[in-house]
């Protein structure tokens, strides 16, 4: 009576390494081959000979989907020959099926070297692999020889494929067969179909697609690893230069680098509803915008409404005219007035987009309310994608997501989930892990990255100049080539001593005026306070119940060193503001008054202190392209402003020096006064321009007046 092997109480596997142990050569059909599964019995032919009379013979059946079957069965063409493109086709798809495999699942060390062991044995002929293409089969047959007067031959038969599951899982079926007869008939069945004509041997190919695999055996060079990996993260940006073209108005305008910026952009705005273009300052964010906009007016109909400062009306009321834009323009600061009875467009760009970053804010709403009822494509310019935090990047991509859309961005945070655990992940935050909420969560560069890449298309002038500019053969400068042949050439930064002769003896002269002792005196003379809570400190009396804390304590001591280092910071942009000019410098001290008010309202009334962090990119339109009018309060017909609480403490910078609170004294109310952002204070100090701040200007802590 045979054996049954049902892969419960009796495994196929163990069955067949026991035989092919005493066994010399084995044919096997099959209607699936698993590269990887191979390596369960290919340790057991490792002494055969590798020829004709030592080898295993793996016959191959072409398999089909059971719809793609079921299609055959009932077309009226029906069953088609075989012919020599069909045998070409049929190949072709089976050794990518091959290559498909090895891209699933994580590899491990086992399954290279198994895969290694395969391909030095397809190569040397212990095993030779063959590819049935007559018709389909699906037969599942494994014939071991040996040599033995009584049994030279044992079966196996059934449903087990030449796979792990098939070989070891449950639900399959087989028997063996030990008649001699009947395994001589079987084994001339095999014959048959082995020399068959549409029988190809495939062998070398398979162990080509190993060698090519992450199996080889040669190392690849990282740079080809490199290249792979820019070839897929750039997937969406070649799709783009394939999928749109540039309207002829913009063809001799647009440099090489605009242009495929344009195209990027688009495959952006049609596949996800928004886009946020954040070149830097001066690659023409304004003209990619209104050729994008052309782009999406001349292959979808849309009209275009543009949301600018109010100081860029008329630019872009220019530009929609010239280029032949439908639209209109309106400024940010009219919205709530115009936008809720304002007619539908599709397209809507929005200016300096940064300034959109309080969620709260009312024009953020009327906004966002007008994008989400339009079903409107947004198109986001800013120089400075986000200042602080990276909330500022999620709040100008929720002007376009949907709530629908924010809950599965295809991607998921993985440096968070990496560091935190899926579960704890899921407990911490209970958001959907593929949500922007859970990238809200991430404070980690790399998932932002991954994020953006989505939605962002930014480039720096040294990524410009690296990639798409020309060097002059004869200054050696950088230029871009017009498509009219106009060189529009990078400017040369170079920073030059500028001497200015102080003369102390004449009292009219105002650099001797503003570098006198008195003005360095009068600057030094400040009490600053918000900035010097350390000398406000109540003594502890003997006889006082209630004492500090150790945290209290912890607290109050880091006070003097925090203290004395911010006001050193705040003196030394006050002589700053002041070499700027007299305006800026008196906008500085009504600042800095406005601040102290806000601070004695909240102690006089028993209210917080309003010392939450502060966005110190913001202050300084010298390193950005804020609107600086944005940032102010921006009164509309009825008196009422749309801005946050905390506007009031923030100062927009002027000419020269920058006007900068401290971060350190607007700390969150739980951190010590202490725990000062010194890396982003130095780096604050270094954006300052101006001239060189006077020596004798105290910084109280010792430290330099821009190392504070």
């Amino acid at each position: 009576m045979p054996r049954i092997f049902d892969n419960i109480e009796h495994k196929l596997l163990e069955a067949l390494q026991n035989t092919l142990r005493i066994s010399e050569r084995a044919d096997f059909c099959v209607g699936y081959f698993n590269l990887r599964g191979w390596r369960a019995i290919d340790s057991l032919m490792e002494g055969w000979q590798g020829n004709e009379q030592g080898c295993c013979r793996l016959l191959i059946g072409m398999q089909e989907k059971p719809e793609d079957e079921l299609r055959k069965i009932f077309s009226l063409k029906g069953e088609q020959g075989i012919d020599q493109s069909t045998v070409v086709r049929l190949k072709a798809r089976m050794a990518q099926e091959f290559r498909q495999q090895l891209l699933v699942g994580a590899p491990s060390n086992e399954d290279e070297e198994g895969l290694r062991r395969l391909s030095r044995e397809l190569r040397s002929g212990k095993l030779v692999v063959k590819l049935f293409l007559r018709h389909k089969l699906h037969a599942k047959l494994y014939l071991l020889y040996r040599t033995d007067p009584n049994n030279p031959i044992t079966g196996f038969m059934g449903s087990s494929n030449l796979t792990f599951a098939g070989l070891s899982g449950q639900g399959e079926l087989n028997v063996d067969v030990l008649d001699n007869d009947a395994c001589q008939k079987l084994a001339a069945w095999f014959n048959d179909r082995w020399d068959d004509r549409w029988c190809l041997d495939i062998s070398q190919e398979l162990a080509e697609i190993i060698d090519e695999s992450w199996a080889r055996e040669e190392m690849l060079p990282p740079y080809y690893i490199y290249l792979k990996m820019a070839y897929h993260l750039a997937e969406e940006a070649r799709a783009g230069l394939l999928e749109f073209r540039i309207p002829r108005d913009f063809k001799d305008r647009l440099f090489e680098y605009q242009v495929a910026a344009v195209k990027i952009a688009a495959h952006h705005l049609n596949q996800r509803g928004g886009v946020l273009i954040g070149d830097v300052v001066g690659l023409g964010k304004t003209l990619m915008a209104t050729a994008l906009a052309r782009i999406m007016q001349d292959d979808y109909g849309t009209e275009t409404l543009v949301l600018c400062p109010k100081n860029l009306v008329t630019m872009w009321r220019d530009y929609l005219h010239d280029y032949h834009l439908v639209g209109e323009v309106h400024s940010v600061s009219n919205v709530q007035n115009e936008l809720p009875d304002l007619r539908r467009f599709r397209v809507v760009v929005i200016d300096e987009s940064h300034n959109l970053r309080n969620r709260e804010g009312k024009r953020y709403k009327v906004i966002k309310d007008y994008i989400e009822k339009n079903e409107s494509k947004c198109i986001l310019l800013t120089a400075t994608p986000y200042n602080k935090t990276y909330l500022d990047l999620s709040a100008q991509l929720r002007l376009f997501l949907s709530e629908e859309q924010s809950k599965d961005l295809g991607i998921r945070p993985e440096r968070l989930i990496g560091a935190l655990g899926e579960s704890r992940f899921y407990a911490a935050y209970q958001c959907p892990v593929r949500s922007l909420t859970a990238f809200e969560k991430s404070e980690y560069a790399d998932d932002w990255r991954d994020l953006m890449r989505l939605y962002l298309v930014r480039r720096t002038r040294s990524f410009i100049q690296e990639n798409y500019a020309q060097t002059d053969a004869e200054t050696g400068r950088k230029y871009l080539l017009f498509p009219d042949g106009r060189r529009s050439y990078f400017p040369a930064r170079v920073p030059r001593t500028v001497k200015i002769a102080i003369d102390d003896e004449q009292s009219g002269d105002p650099y001797s005026i503003l570098y006198s002792d008195s003005v360095v005196e009068a600057v030094n003379a400040l009490n600053l306070p918000r900035y010097g809570l350390a000398n406000y400190i109540l003594p502890v009396l003997p006889l006082q119940k209630s004492k500090p804390t150790g945290a209290e304590r912890q607290q109050l001591d880091s006070l003097s060193k925090a203290g004395k280092r911010l006001m050193g910071f705040c003196r030394t942009n006050l002589f700053k503001r002041l070499e700027s000019g007299g305006p800026a410098f008196l906008q500085s001290l009504e600042r800095h008054i406005l601040r102290n008010f806000v601070f004695l309202h909240a102690i006089e009334n028993g209210l917080e202190l309003p010392i939450g962090t502060q966005d110190a990119e913001l202050l300084d339109p010298g390193v950005s392209d804020e609107d600086e009018n944005a940032l102010l309060p921006d009164a509309d017909e009825t008196g009422e402003t749309d801005v946050d609480k905390n506007v009031l403490l923030r100062d927009a910078g002027g000419t020269g020096g920058t006007d900068v609170e401290p971060v350190g004294a607007w700390a969150c109310p739980a951190q010590s006064p202490g725990d000062v952002d010194h890396a982003a204070q130095e780096e604050i100090g270094a954006k300052a321009e101006g001239g060189a701040s006077r020596p004798g200007i105290s910084n109280e802590g010792g430290a330099s007046p821009l190392q504070v």
